[in-house]
């Protein structure tokens, strides 16, 4: 049985939906809304497609099952919702929106709609990503004391300078954090549990937007682990990120998406480490150049709709990094310690 896919932006992202749509059996284009007609034409003339400036008449192109929406980050639940109340199941970009309530207001109407809502994470289908999260909730790491997170990526001036969105806090939500960061916001909490409180500080120290480029914030977390998290698009020429997990039995290593150091006390035999990161050009490029990861994400959706379960990553899970996404930057416009409990109340 074929499954038809629409996808919703036009720009990178959206091809990056395209390519991983296009490496599945089975599964066939149905239509591109987007704003840039030239885009949306190129994207439909080398993978397929039906192409649409008119969000309601995307909407009502059939057949299609759900739609794949990579539109700037502030459109991410209207389209959503407009998606589910059409009977659209919906796979959204990370961030799941900009703010909670609007996050909230998503999964409410897909809940009402009885669609499935699912999340780009890719990191947590990420094979030696895995297999630390297998070992973490084994207990390989004992007591766990402290989560090390350092995303110090560059992106040029034009990456700002010609989009009407990136950097912005109406469409995008912030800068480095929201946008680069997030992924590492959410593995942290995924690995190492929900953060309770943080403290941070941001500036634009390289690129004239509204938002940051730097941002450092500390955490502590519910099981009494500590934590910081660096994120930056203000670091030439951009470095892997790097995650690093320490516990009282000893400290593994995750850099980008791979294993790089497992120093335990008690090693188990099935976690080997590659030895050497990554060498993703995410660091320097917002250009996804392997979709392997987005084409497990929308396996994995297409499952949960065909099987009637739900995705790896939900709406209520693409959540959880966005309530600390807006502790931080209430933590930053603040400079008090808040509490994370979903809502940004300072301590």
């Amino acid at each position: 049985m074929t499954t038809y896919i629409g996808l919703i932006g036009g720009g990178n992202i959206t091809e990056t939906h395209a390519r991983a749509a296009r490496a599945l059996s089975g599964v066939e284009i149905a239509a591109v809304h987007g704003t840039n007609a030239e885009k949306v034409a190129r994207l439909c003339r080398e993978y397929g497609g039906k192409p649409y400036s008119d969000l309601a008449e995307f909407l009502d192109h059939r057949p299609m099952d759900l739609v794949a929406i990579g539109s700037p980050s502030g459109l991410h639940a209207a389209q959503g919702i407009a998606a589910a109340q059409c009977g659209l199941h919906v796979l959204t970009e990370k961030p799941i929106d900009i703010t909670t309530e609007r996050a909230d207001a998503l999964i409410a109407a897909t809940d009402k709609a009885g669609v499935k809502l699912g999340v780009f994470f890719q990191d947590r289908c990420k094979p030696d990503i895995l297999r630390v999260k297998k070992a973490v909730g084994a207990g390989v790491l004992g007591r766990p004391i402290l989560a090390d997170a350092r995303v110090k990526w560059f992106r040029p001036r034009d990456y700002y300078a010609k989009s009407r969105w990136r950097g912005t806090w109406a469409l995008d939500g912030g800068g480095a954090l929201i946008n680069q960061a997030v992924h590492t916001v959410d593995l942290m909490q995924w690995l190492f549990g929900d953060v309770i409180s943080v403290q941070a500080t941001s500036k634009a120290r390289l690129h004239a937007i509204e938002a940051e480029d730097t941002l450092v914030a500390l955490f502590e977390f519910a099981n009494g682990a500590l934590g910081v998290l660096q994120a930056a698009t203000s670091a030439y020429p951009g470095y892997p990120r790097q995650l690093e997990l320490t516990g009282s039995e000893g400290t593994l290593i995750i850099a980008q998406d791979r294993l790089l150091a497992a120093d335990l006390r008690n090693p188990p035999a099935d976690l080997q480490c590659v030895g050497k990161a990554d060498q993703n050009p995410s660091a320097s490029s917002p250009i996804v150049s392997d979709v392997r990861g987005h084409q497990s994400v929308l396996e994995d959706f297409l499952q949960s709709i065909q099987a009637n379960t739900g995705p790896r990553c939900d709406g209520r899970e693409g959540r959880r990094s966005l309530a600390l996404v807006e502790a931080i930057y209430a933590a930053c416009r603040t400079g008090e310690r808040v509490r994370c409990t979903g809502k940004a109340n300072l301590i």
